[in-house]
Formats: structure tokens, sequence, C-alpha cells
């Protein structure tokens, strides 16, 4: 029976230092990797703590709108944080996973052309990127509008001790948009790997459970840990009924708010066949009807001013 054992690890950053984040996030790969880890996930953009920005005086960290120099420079100061892949910081997580022989899904702030992206790297247990992912839907009413928003959902094979399995990703805000994990799902993708940093309170913990049901994927969230970012790191599977049609949990494991590494285990041929049998997935969709989905106009009440097409 092949297991694939993912380490959602659930930590408080050191605000944006990136060192000590890289410090603290080895110490919890190798305790992953003792648990019996095949891949360990980390929350987002851990490379800046997902912080790194220091907002006006009296305005929210989840608001800051540019309109002043002194805001200008603090965003300035927390764009110039963006490494790219072939920095020390990354390289530094490659030769772990190398060393480990244990996948891994590093986050950081990405430095590209015009803007930072939040990025994921998949990295295999060989030390090789085999998966890199931008975040699509940035929070553009936060600090994310000083991003440059991802260009698509991909998937990869993951060479594991379980055998290949097709991985997909995505990133917090993105799992609160349907279409996210059912492009992964029509990819391929297996398990969904989605790096967090926000409340996991029950409408977003129940919407983990949803995506998982209705595209018959096993879907992987790792938070930060509270009390700020309030941890409930989750794991679920899709496997909703038995043969018998009898309803199912499908809750692997979730997480309290304190810092650990929580292992979740997917169960590769439950999956599987389960996918193999039952209707939910793309067995019966209607494509010819959905044309409405690709049409970027946007009507009240939803019109936003900052919203990026």
């Amino acid at each position: 029976m092949p297991i694939l054992n993912v380490a959602l690890l659930q930590m408080t950053a050191h605000d944006n230092d990136q060192q000590a984040n890289l410090r603290k996030g080895e110490s919890f790969c190798r305790r992953a990797r003792t648990l019996g880890a095949d891949l360990a996930l980390f929350p987002e953009m851990w490379s800046i703590g997902y912080t790194g920005y220091t907002p006006a005086a009296g305005q929210d960290a989840y608001d800051p709108v540019a309109r002043d120099p002194e805001e200008a420079a603090s965003r300035a100061e927390w764009q110039a944080q963006a490494i790219d892949a072939d920095d020390a910081f990354v390289v530094h997580f490659r030769r772990l996973a190398r060393e480990l022989e244990m996948a891994i899904a590093i986050t950081y702030l990405e430095r590209w052309a015009g803007a930072p992206r939040n990025t994921v790297a998949l990295i295999d247990r060989h030390g090789k990127i085999v998966l890199t992912y931008a975040k699509v839907h940035t929070c553009e009413w936060s600090l994310e509008a000083a991003l440059t928003p991802g260009d698509g959902f991909y998937v990869a094979d993951l060479d594991t001790a379980a055998g290949s399995v097709r991985i997909g990703a995505m990133i917090c805000y993105d799992r609160e948009h349907p279409e996210s994990a059912r492009v992964l799902m029509l990819k391929g993708a297996e398990i969904i790997l989605v790096p967090n940093a926000c409340d996991l309170e029950q409408h977003r913990l129940g919407q983990i459970r949803c995506r998982a049901y209705e595209n018959m994927v096993g879907v992987a969230v790792a938070n930060y840990a509270g009390p700020g970012i309030n941890g409930h790191s989750i794991a679920v599977h899709p496997i909703a009924f038995d043969q018998h049609e009898r309803s199912s949990d499908t809750l692997i494991i979730e997480a309290g708010e304190h810092e650990g590494v929580y292992l979740a285990p997917f169960d590769l041929d439950a999956l599987r066949e389960y996918r193999a049998r039952e209707i939910w997935g793309n067995a019966y969709r209607k494509p010819r009807t959905y044309a409405a989905l690709l049409d970027g106009a946007v009507a009240p009440p939803f019109v936003r001013p900052d919203s990026r097409r």
C-alpha cells in the first residue's frame, strides 16, 4: 500500500530575517524526515515570514495602499527582499532535500521583472526543482498589490518512495476560487499543496474539504502558527463515500494553533481507486455550458477598482 506522507510545517517566522527563517525551516524539515515524511510543506512566503513589510502608522498590515512617499519606500524595501531560484536560500533547501531524500515545497518572495512574485518551488528528493508556481489570485487590496500575479496553474510528476505522484499547487487566496483546484484536477493533480498565511476558520476549513471532495484530490495546507496567524494546518482526502455509499469523514489531520510538524498520510491506492469509480472530478462535467467562466466582464456588485484581470 503506497502511502505519501506529507509534513505540514506549522511555524512562526522570525519576521523577515531570511537566515533565521532558513535555519528554523531546516530544523523543521529534519524533524519531518525523522517522522517519516516524504514531502515537507512550508507556509506561504517563508523566506520573509510573509512579513518583512512595515505599514505606515495606523495602517492595517493587510491594507497597505501606497499613497504617500513613506508608504512607497516601505513597499520598495519589502520588494527588495525578493530572491530567485539560484539564491542561497533556495539552493540550501535543494541540498537539504537531496541529503534527507525528502521532497520540500519551499516558499519565497521571488525576484521577477517589474515586481516580485509569491512563489512555491517543489524540490524532489534528488534536489531538483520539478515545479515552480506563483500565486495567481494575489490579494490586491493588501501588500500583494506590489506583486506580479502568476500566469497559470501547473502540475508535475514527483518521484517519491511511494512511486510517482501528480502534484499541483495553489497558494492561500487561490483556494477561495474554485477554478484554481478545478484546473489543477483537469491537469491531472492527485494531491494539491497549499502554502497558507491567514486565519483558517470554519468556513475556510470547510472550503478546503469541498475542494478535495468536488475534484477528488487530496489537499494539504500548511499555515503559520498562532496566535497571530492561527494555525489549523489541515490535510484532507476526497474519499467521502465507501463502496457501499456510506458517508465517511475525509479529514486526515487538523493541527491546533501551536507550532509543530503535522504528518498527513495519503493512501494513494485508495485515492486512485476512488477517482476511477466515482462521479465527481471530470467524470460528468459539461464544459460546453461554461462559457461565462471565461468572460472577463465584471458587473455590480463585484466591481472593485483595485482588481487586476
